[in-house]
């Protein structure tokens, strides 16, 4: 991490740190290694579709990352091991006086290896300070399908985002060489937020980037016809050498997920030879 990128914590932080490992061995992947400090772990794994494939669920027991909070999450998959990671609930941004919030998370996929990231949806409150960032790097043969969901304020409580802060970075990498860089910066109240070239109005908006060796034409097709509950959503797929990236922009984060829980329904058994199995924690 470049030495402006580092996280300087306060005493007023919640500092917290989560390192995984993942394993094959034989026909069973493994969580063989995981690190802790402060408030980010996970629970057990779990193995609803058979021991090739590792589900494991991110917890962040405080619940809501505010006021000059620092986390961090990195996963190693070694290869042939297969993990799928989630959340037990949405990410919650709370309204942060100055300092700002920060959320780093780095994935490293080895030959043959495949990584899902799926969490829930993220709510950005207004009055938050919220700088998150994705860093991804992939090995010649390695797949990743992985999503971020995002709402902007609280509609159903009258709350638009009207004073915060928010950047985004994610970094995809596939033996060294960057395929897909996206930055992003909102501020709450401005004028992008409204307009046609911003998010239109919208408060929720949902990237999916599903990145393989080899993506068939037809596939990314078949992504483009799955219509949106919302009326007055707007989506789109775009395929690109290796890399399809699915994007959705609404006001009903139910509708985002169910669109983006759709597409990675299709993706999966194209790109990563299995039929979609959703963990069990998104029916709670």
């Amino acid at each position: 991490m470049p030495a402006d990128r580092v996280i300087q914590p306060s005493h007023a932080q919640w500092v917290a740190q989560l390192e995984l490992g993942f394993a094959r061995h034989a026909d069973r992947t493994v969580l063989h290694r995981r690190r802790h400090e402060g408030p980010l772990r996970v629970q057990r794994p779990f193995y609803p579709e058979g021991e090739a494939v590792c589900h494991v669920i991110v917890i962040h027991p405080p619940g809501g990352i505010a006021n000059g909070d620092a986390l961090s999450l990195s996963a190693n998959l070694q290869a042939g091991s297969h993990a799928l990671l989630t959340t037990p609930g949405a990410g919650k941004w709370y309204r942060s006086e100055a300092a700002w919030a920060h959320q780093r998370t780095l994935f490293r996929v080895e030959p043959g290896a495949c990584l899902e990231w799926l969490p829930q949806e993220t709510i950005v409150f207004d009055g938050a300070r919220a700088d998150m960032s994705v860093e991804i790097d992939l090995a010649a043969n390695a797949r990743y399908i992985g999503w971020e969901l995002l709402c902007l304020g609280r509609p159903a409580a009258g709350e638009s985002f009207r004073t915060g802060r928010l950047r985004l970075r994610t970094r995809l990498r596939r033996e060294g060489r960057l395929i897909w860089l996206e930055r992003g910066r909102f501020a709450g109240g401005s004028s992008l937020l409204h307009s046609p070239v911003g998010l239109a109005g919208h408060v929720v908006c949902g990237t999916l980037v599903a990145a393989a060796p080899e993506i068939d034409q037809g596939l990314a097709a078949d992504c483009r016809r799955l219509e949106a509950r919302e009326a007055q959503a707007r989506t789109g797929v775009t395929l690109l050498p290796g890399l399809l990236v699915a994007r959705y922009l609404g006001d009903c984060s139910e509708a985002a997920g169910d669109w983006l829980t759709t597409q990675w329904r299709r993706l999966r058994p194209a790109l990563l030879g299995r039929v979609a199995q959703p963990p069990r924690i998104w029916n709670t």
